[in-house]
């Protein structure tokens, strides 16, 4: 063997050794992620105050200043905030006045409905350009209640929608994660297991309170799916079932919660989400600020 075929081996094989533990990265990336979740703050809570597209466009400067002002890492819209054509101009204004980064977007539709595919695709290809141009990096999907079970045709149809968005979500630098509500988790899962099925690729985004109010314990969700979890939402209810005006408030076992996150070295992100079916006792500012504060204490986030 000559010299230059030796010194062409000796290069490859050292750089299959220089790219072996980067490919133990792709398989396994947590050892390479940020050292702890971006923690963010979705804005239901102001949202919901304007019914029945939940557009709160008008106060969006409180809620930047709010939000900013209780310390969290950045803010969650919604799609309603993304249908306008000067929203990135608006918005990209408030982040730069704020120093309050967007971290993404929740979106929902109807994705069962297989006439309603071309529709709910253009829909949701601006609105991930828009977030994309605002550094958005998650976009929380929701699938959309049918209010009884899906027929297998109906998930196919949701499934065949998601394995069109995932990988245009992933040339925008953005990572798509199922976001749930009740309807997905009810019976047994079925909404959720059917579309794991079909889309094993499929990242999850869990509501932990909507996992709760679903019937299943965010624990056990938790180690059953963290390999797949990349963002969740907090928040939290009393006794009663009616909601925590913040965490820390109610009786959901963050603790437990925390413990496991630790224990499986989570290194998704997060947000927590106030919603009150309840007249508040405060303004919503402390509310923030005293969930930040729980979660700090909390989960060291």
């Amino acid at each position: 063997m000559n010299i230059r075929q030796n010194r062409r081996d000796f290069l490859k094989s050292g750089l299959i050794l220089a790219c072996a533990p980067f490919t133990g990265a792709l398989a396994h990336p947590k050892p390479f992620l940020k050292a702890k979740p971006v923690l963010s703050a979705h804005l239901w809570v102001y949202a919901s105050k304007y019914p029945p597209d939940w557009n709160c466009a008008p106060i969006l400067d409180q809620v930047f200043t709010e939000i900013k002002a209780a310390g969290y890492d950045g803010l969650e819209l919604m799609n309603i905030l993304l249908e306008a054509d000067d929203s990135v101009d608006r918005i990209s204004a408030l982040i730069k006045k704020h120093k309050l980064p967007v971290t993404g977007c929740s979106y929902s539709a109807d994705m069962w409905k297989k006439d309603k595919h071309d529709q709910i695709l253009a829909n949701a290809t601006k609105i991930i350009d828009r977030l994309h141009q605002l550094g958005g990096k998650n976009f929380g999907v929701s699938v959309g209640d049918a209010r009884r079970i899906k027929t297998s045709e109906e998930l196919d149809a949701q499934a065949a929608l998601l394995k069109k968005l995932i990988p245009y979500c992933a040339s925008k630098g953005i990572l798509l994660n199922m976001h749930n509500h009740t309807y997905e988790v009810v019976n047994e899962l079925h909404d959720l297991k059917g579309t794991l099925e079909r889309v094993p690729e499929l990242k999850l985004g869990p509501d932990l309170n909507w996992l709760i109010r679903g019937g299943i314990d965010p624990v056990g969700f938790i180690k059953t799916y963290h390999r797949q979890i990349v963002y969740m939402h907090l928040r939290d209810q009393k006794a009663s079932g009616k909601w925590a005006e913040a965490l820390g408030e109610g009786i959901t076992d963050f603790k437990s919660i925390a413990a496991t996150l630790k224990q499986l070295g989570y290194r998704g992100d997060a947000a927590v989400e106030l919603a009150f079916d309840e007249p508040a006792t405060r303004p919503v500012a402390q509310s923030w600020k005293l969930s930040r504060t729980y979660v700090a204490r909390v989960f060291g986030w």
